[in-house]
């Protein structure tokens, strides 16, 4: 059975679409981006939240903006705040390094 991950950031277009992207490869996982801004590509919805089995934000305001506007979808998902700031372009060779290291690390630890 595949671990649904879903990839919150701000608008939903460097951060969270770059880790959708590196673990929607993954065996064993299946992937998907969003944001937390209305201006966001896609924002996160209700049937987002549902759908995941963990949650993975860049920054604690998404966790906080999601605990706002989701409170009772989120009672038994798991979110991990990753610190990422946005200071990153899609497929960005640093912004990928620190993904490929804290995400393993935090799923496995789990």
């Amino acid at each position: 059975m595949s671990t649904n991950l879903l990839f919150i950031c701000s608008r939903n277009q460097w951060r969270s679409p770059t880790a959708e992207t590196l673990w929607r490869k993954r065996p064993g996982y299946n992937a998907r981006s969003a944001g937390t801004s209305p201006n966001a590509r896609k924002t996160v919805s209700a049937a987002d939240i549902s759908w995941a089995d963990i949650i993975i934000v860049m920054e604690q305001k998404h966790k906080s903006r999601l605990k706002a506007e989701f409170t009772r979808l989120l009672d038994h998902k798991p979110i991990h705040v990753l610190d990422i700031p946005d200071n990153y372009r899609y497929m960005d060779a640093e912004l990928v390094a620190m993904l490929e290291e804290a995400i393993p690390a935090w799923l496995e630890g789990r």
